[in-house]
């Protein structure tokens, strides 16, 4: 061979070996995973109550979702232009266009946006963002993502998240912010029952950090001995706010039915039927379901109980029933083996479903304004009732466990399947053990019983609040997330 010959098949070969540096490893999924435990981890700190924080994982997780979907190598689709009024959050990005790391636009696109959502927060809180953020862009570099790919990924990350909190500022949330309301005060419409020496002992109050234990459903509360009992003075501002710290004293977002859904075309959309109408009468409707209710809580097993106690999810506790659902996604991560693309999506999809759950749900419950189980039944039928967790700060009809639960477990089944059987270890941070079930209709169903083995919904609000769930996971099935092949 020829010295120029030789120099010439050098340079090809160096050439080639550059080339196949310069493509960066897959994704790690864990890159989504991290962002899911850390999004728990705010929840609780920041002590958000449901509603939320449901609207927190949508938007954060449509910013991972929208990163992913940014790279022309993945398979994800853009839900711009799918969503309510969206934009196109990724427009241009074809499988022609240049390299592009979606796993680096994720990362960036879920600084801006979570920074945002928690601006409000504690100092701490956005620090944790910011240096998550940094990190996962550095582990791509580490990966192989060149400079100038890095540069161009970070710009797209910008320009995504601007573009959802654009669009979330539209949603009427900030609408509702200090917003006044004022319960009817008539005997047929739901009043407050909740209090701070209920709650406090199971979580850290947005009013206040005096922990008191004359509370009668403390010694039926097998977490209190964790993080349950143990507290921090971290005070957050009175008044209107973004990031309202959950408060048992005042009903809990009464506007919330009003917010523009994801994927919904109105909080009415999917709506229940009717409740009946309030009677304290012996044979009309509602003295009936307050009779059944009664009786299936005076015969409570202690396994009923613990289903009670497990799905609690009290704000501070486990970050919300919704946040348990993304819990129990981060373990499917792994347990199925999803690679990122695939992960960021059920993420994605599993937080608009419970959004939007939220939404429906809070609109007919502070519609229709059923008074709670622990309201009537101490009225008609034993003044000394009391319920195994405290009563939540809203109206009774639909149950907000049922609902969310009906779209998320929807999602679930769609994108998983429903023949495997796993184990939720949700809990296991505050002393509750791993809990087997034999597929995710079985865990939907005991969530939903759940809340009348806890005292607090009667059976009409758990089984409508189910089929009404199911129906807002059906909108949300309707997304197309997959590219064309």
């Amino acid at each position: 061979m020829t010295r120029g010959r030789y120099a010439l098949g050098l340079t090809v070969a160096t050439l080639l070996l550059v080339g196949c540096a310069a493509e960066p490893a897959p994704p790690d999924p864990q890159l989504v995973s991290q962002w899911m435990r850390t999004s728990l981890a705010f929840v609780r700190s920041e002590r958000l109550g449901a509603p939320v924080a449901s609207r927190v994982s949508a938007y954060s997780a449509l910013a991972l979702y929208e990163g992913y979907a940014a790279d022309p190598h993945s398979v994800l689709r853009s839900l711009g232009n799918q969503l309510n009024g969206a934009p196109p959050f990724a427009a241009g990005v074809t499988s022609e266009a240049p390299s592009l790391d979606g796993a680096t636009v994720a990362a960036e696109a879920e600084r801006v946006v979570m920074d945002s959502l928690f601006r409000d927060g504690m100092p701490g809180t956005r620090r944790t963002i910011d240096s998550l953020a940094a990190a996962q862009i550095a582990a791509r570099a580490a990966a192989g993502v060149q400079a100038a790919d890095q540069a161009r990924a970070i710009a797209r990350g910008r320009d995504i998240g601007a573009a959802i909190l654009a669009w979330a500022a539209t949603d009427s949330f900030f609408a509702t912010r200090g917003r006044p309301w004022a319960p009817s005060g008539t005997r047929d419409t739901w009043v407050n029952t909740a209090n701070v020496s209920q709650f406090v002992p199971q979580t850290l109050s947005g009013q206040s950090d005096l922990v008191q234990f004359a509370n009668p459903n403390v010694h039926v509360d097998v977490e209190r001995a964790t993080t349950k009992g143990t507290f921090t003075n971290r005070p957050k501002a009175d008044g209107p706010t973004t990031l309202p710290a959950f408060n048992p004293t005042k009903p809990t977002e009464p506007y919330w039915g009003r917010l523009r859904p994801f994927t919904l075309a109105s909080g009415d959309e999917c709506a229940p039927p009717a409740p009946p109408g309030y009677s304290e009468k012996p044979g009309s409707d509602f003295y009936a379901m307050g009779q059944q209710f009664y009786d299936t809580v005076q015969a409570l097993t202690p396994a009923q109980k613990e289903i009670a106690l497990f799905w609690a999810d009290n704000p501070v506790a486990t970050g919300t029933p919704g946040f348990h659902w993304i819990s129990v996604v981060n373990q499917m991560v792994a347990r199925r083996g999803l690679s990122a693309d695939a992960a960021a999506e059920l993420y994605a999809l599993t937080s608009i479903a419970i959004a939007d759950a939220f939404i429906g749900c809070w609109r007919e419950k502070y519609r229709s304004n059923v008074v709670r189980p622990v309201t009537y039944v101490q009225r008609v039928f034993d003044p000394k009732f009391q319920t195994v967790i405290p009563t939540p700060p809203f109206p009774e009809y639909t149950s907000g466990h049922s609902v969310q639960s009906g779209a998320a477990v929807d999602v679930l089944i769609a994108l998983l399947g429903d023949t495997i059987a796993f184990t939720d270890s949700s809990q296991v941070d505050i002393g509750q053990p791993p809990r087997p079930f034999a597929s995710f209709s079985a865990a939907r169903t005991e969530v939903a019983m759940s809340r009348v083995y806890a005292g607090v919904h009667y059976f009409p609000a758990v089984q409508d609040g189910l089929v009404q769930g199911q129906c807002i996971g059906r909108r949300v099935r309707a997304l197309k997330t997959r590219r064309a092949p």
